[in-house]
């Protein structure tokens, strides 16, 4: 991890995605446009920041969803995994998405997670998938990490 990255990550959320989804990446600019508040930083799984971090989390396996680190880099730290990560994702939005993120949890767990495998398993084929991560917009960049042009 460099030195700007670690400024850009310490303290803030930072979104661990596949970068290849088009899913996913239609999210991450979901999330780019909504968090006026600048909260979260994002990083595909596949870049060399995103191994970094799982291997710092002692995650040896290519995880099978979104990830979500909050207070990242600080003794605070906290991880959220799959519709976990979505819903704390959201509470970090204003709202109305803050309060989704709310109501996202109320579902118990076991039937967000079994909605989050149906559309894990099938987004390729419905959304599709890029041969490398996209870029952002240039205003964005910043908050995007592990991906260089």
């Amino acid at each position: 991890m460099t030195e700007p990255e670690y400024a850009e990550i310490e303290g803030r959320a930072l979104l661990l995605y596949d970068g290849v989804c088009a899913l996913c990446n239609g999210v991450v600019q979901f999330l780019l446009k909504h968090d006026r508040q600048e909260r979260l930083r994002y990083a595909p799984l596949q870049s060399a920041l995103g191994h970094e971090i799982l291997g710092r989390l002692g995650i040896h396996i290519f995880p099978d969803g979104v990830m979500l680190l909050t207070d990242a880099l600080t003794p605070q730290e906290r991880l959220y995994q799959r519709s976990d990560a979505v819903a704390a994702a959201l509470k970090l939005l204003a709202a109305p998405w803050r309060l989704l993120g709310r109501l996202v949890t109320l579902v118990p767990r076991p039937m967000r997670e079994f909605g989050y495998g149906v559309i894990a398993r099938v987004r390729y084929r419905i959304f599709g998938r890029y041969d490398t991560c996209p870029l952002p917009p240039l205003g964005q960049r910043r908050k995007l990490l592990g991906v260089y042009e």
